[in-house]
């Protein structure tokens, strides 16, 4: 009866611990997602300011920065500087 009880009591831990370490991870990524499109958006804001590109803030551009953050927003610009429109 003890060694059961013991026993349950060391499953609840080590599923708390697992819960805490998925939740960890889950958050340091969420947390890089978020960085890496917030630069994407400064990125292309700056870009597109400083070189006059004309850049429309349409939804593909939108999108494709929030999804992919700086390669998203570099790609968008060489695009526009080769003349291929999104």
């Amino acid at each position: 009866m003890a060694l059961g009880v013991l026993l349950s009591g060391i499953w609840v831990i080590l599923a708390v611990l697992l819960a805490i370490v998925i939740v960890w991870k889950l958050g340091t990524l969420l947390f890089g997602l978020i960085v890496n499109a917030v630069l994407g958006f400064i990125t292309f804001w700056i870009i597109n300011t400083v070189f006059s590109l004309g850049i429309a803030w349409d939804i593909p551009a939108i999108v494709i920065t929030a999804i992919f953050g700086l390669p998203g927003a570099a790609v968008i610009i060489l695009l526009k500087v080769l003349g291929i429109s999104i």
